[in-house]
């Protein structure tokens, strides 16, 4: 995020980073933000005009924390009230639990994470195991895994090897980490093809040029992708934040960051 976007030091803060114990720590999502997304940009140039471009993004950022919130839940034992809307993907969710072994003690949702020695922070979804494997579980509402996604959990995993984010939790190695993709869309009946609302936008794949189209009812969808290669993801976070930090040096140094 570029200095001029905010309008003092409190906004820059609050907008990126964390107060963790009295320090000022940046956000791993925040510092991810400044890799280039060439298919956030084509979504963005095809859209009608910036405004509505917006209008979609937030409004999908809504439902997907409505997805989120709802596995937060039902990780804990507790049931959830489910919008209309967001039922689907909550529904795969639950289909994912009767393929998959999923042990999470309650101190590992939304876990709070921090790096004392490079200096970033982050919220982990699930910290558990899945099939007898410990990890890190990140639970996604897009329409792919995005290799944005190993950066992420990269740096997750990397704040791990350090002491600090173990305050409330018995220290563990971390064997791994998944990605989980909970989707939803709507299935033609006559030729297959894919209608997938969010964010009031509707797009659909489709090979077929003449068929009408008949919809199924809204369908939820999972996958699970475990994700390899931490070094040299971990090593591209780093990457990614320095060149973060040269980009906000002006607000940084008034953090005295």
């Amino acid at each position: 995020m570029a200095s001029y976007r905010f309008n003092s030091l409190e906004d820059f803060m609050n907008a990126n980073g964390y107060i963790i114990n009295g320090d000022w720590y940046p956000r791993v999502t925040s510092i991810i933000g400044i890799k280039a997304k060439p298919a956030l940009m084509y979504f963005y140039a095809q859209a009608e005009n910036y405004s509505s471009a917006l209008a979609i993004t937030s409004k999908s950022a809504t439902e997907g924390t409505k997805i989120h919130t709802a596995v937060e839940q039902i990780l804990k034992g507790q049931t959830p009230e489910v919008d209309a809307n967001a039922k689907p993907a909550v529904d795969a969710f639950r289909d994912f639990l009767q393929f998959h072994s999923l042990s999470v003690d309650p101190l590992g949702i939304e876990k709070r994470i921090w790096s004392s020695k490079h200096k970033f922070a982050g919220t982990i979804d699930v910290l558990g195991e899945v099939n007898g494997v410990y990890g890190i579980l990140d639970v996604k509402t897009s329409s792919g895994i995005w290799r944005d996604y190993n950066l992420q959990t990269a740096a997750y995993m990397g704040a791990l090897e350090e002491e600090d984010s173990w305050e409330t939790l018995p220290k563990r190695d971390i064997q791994t980490r998944w990605i989980l993709r909970l989707d939803q869309q709507q299935i033609c009946l006559e030729c297959g093809a894919k209608k997938r609302t969010k964010g009031g936008r509707e797009k659909i794949k489709s090979q077929s040029q003449t068929c009408e189209h008949k919809w199924s009812e809204v369908r939820g969808e999972w996958e699970l992708k475990q994700l390899d290669g931490f070094q040299n993801d971990y090593e591209a976070f780093l990457a990614a934040k320095r060149l973060w930090e040269w980009e906000n040096e002006y607000w940084l140094k008034q953090v005295g960051y």
